[in-house]
């Protein structure tokens, strides 16, 4: 009885904060200005961390790019200088915890405080549970997870200390599921890397939360969580999402 009474005395803040919500649905959420903040994008030699590295580059930000391909994160450089922006490439393995921490230090002493941190950095082995190495396994928690970690702890006190940050996280909403050939990672190239980019920079820019790409995806993840087992076990089967464990592209069965 106790219980019920305290939830009752939390209805009208549910109420205030459901209408405040559905309000700002059609309210345009005003953009940040990035101009001269240092963003470090980890991952930044190729695809979504490249073409974010663009993105804030045409904004003017000071870019720190960090990838363990020396030759893709040299030509991002490039790429950012060309538009305008200052850019700093280190090479750098996301695998390895001290590598991480010794090049946090790196930037510190000589380009300055990181305010935005985007983690972007992973890697995906193609292969089935018993095909993955356990090399392979570690690598991708090394990567995906635990680098997250060590970037964070590297750059969060100063941004707490300064009151002032953003820290930026990219995951794969496929973890909610399996896909074939992609055990370890659980995640299909289904999207544009431009469209991607697109909608987490609207999302940096007014500061939401969370975003889904695509935005349907949040929706089944509540689905997922009402549905019977038997009837999701068969949309699984209907979908019938493969993934080809040589060329990385996924296909439909026909």
């Amino acid at each position: 009885m106790k219980f019920f009474l305290q939830c009752l005395q939390l209805l009208p803040l549910l109420i205030i904060f459901t209408l405040e919500s559905l309000l700002k649905l059609f309210i345009p959420k005003k953009r940040k200005s990035v101009t001269g903040e240092i963003v470090l994008i980890t991952g930044a030699g190729h695809g979504i961390g490249r073409l974010t590295a663009y993105e804030f580059a045409k904004l003017k930000s000071t870019l720190v790019l960090w990838d363990i391909n020396k030759h893709g994160i040299e030509d991002t450089a490039a790429e950012c200088r060309r538009l305008g922006a200052k850019a700093y490439a280190f090479v750098v393995d996301c695998s390895n915890r001290e590598d991480i921490y010794s090049s946090a230090k790196k930037v510190k002493e000589e380009i300055g405080d990181v305010s935005i941190l985007v983690n972007n950095a992973g890697v995906v082995y193609t292969s089935d549970l018993f095909a993955t190495q356990d090399t392979q396994i570690e690598k991708t928690f090394e990567v995906n997870v635990l680098a997250h970690f060590w970037t964070t702890k590297a750059f969060l006190p100063v941004m707490m200390e300064n009151n002032h940050g953003h820290i930026v996280t990219l995951a794969s909403a496929a973890g909610h599921t399996g896909v074939p050939f992609l055990l370890a990672y659980c995640l299909g190239p289904t999207l544009e890397p431009e469209e991607v980019v697109n909608k987490l920079m609207n999302g940096i820019l007014t500061e939401q939360k969370m975003i889904f790409i695509p935005s349907s995806v949040s929706f089944l993840t509540v689905v997922e969580k009402i549905l019977p087992e038997r009837f999701l076990v068969f949309l699984k089967r209907k979908i019938n999402v493969r993934f080809d464990a040589v060329t990385g592209y996924k296909t439909k069965e026909k």
